[in-house]
């Protein structure tokens, strides 16, 4: 069954660094533009930053430009997010998000997710 994964999440204080992993399984994400979306209770779900199939293009919200840095090894079937320079309004539910390139209005598949919480 198509699965993903996420993983890396936890407690960390403003100005630490988080790498989140998002490992998938019944499927190769070669052909996948992959993704990074966060939320918290009182927002829709956003997405943070995303890569295209070989790598070749990254894309990311503006507060986390130059902090974050979204990378895949398609060879191990994973996608990652480093996390540097945290702050307090980083804190949300991290969902790895995967989604065909070459069908229009392609289904996304979804992790469950994995907690980042920024605080003193």
């Amino acid at each position: 069954q198509v699965q993903l994964v996420e993983s890396g999440g936890g407690l960390v204080q403003p100005g630490g660094s988080l790498r989140l992993s998002c490992a998938a399984s019944g499927f190769t994400i070669n052909n996948h533009a992959m993704s990074w979306y966060r939320q918290t209770p009182g927002k829709e779900r956003e997405l943070v930053a995303g890569i295209s199939p070989l790598g070749r293009s990254t894309d990311y919200i503006h507060s986390v430009k130059g902090r974050f840095t979204i990378s895949r090894d398609n060879a191990k079937n994973t996608v990652y997010l480093q996390m540097n320079s945290l702050n307090p309004e980083d804190t949300a539910v991290y969902y790895c998000s995967a989604r065909y390139a070459y069908v229009r209005d392609a289904i996304n598949y979804w992790g469950k997710g994995t907690l980042v919480t920024v605080s003193s």
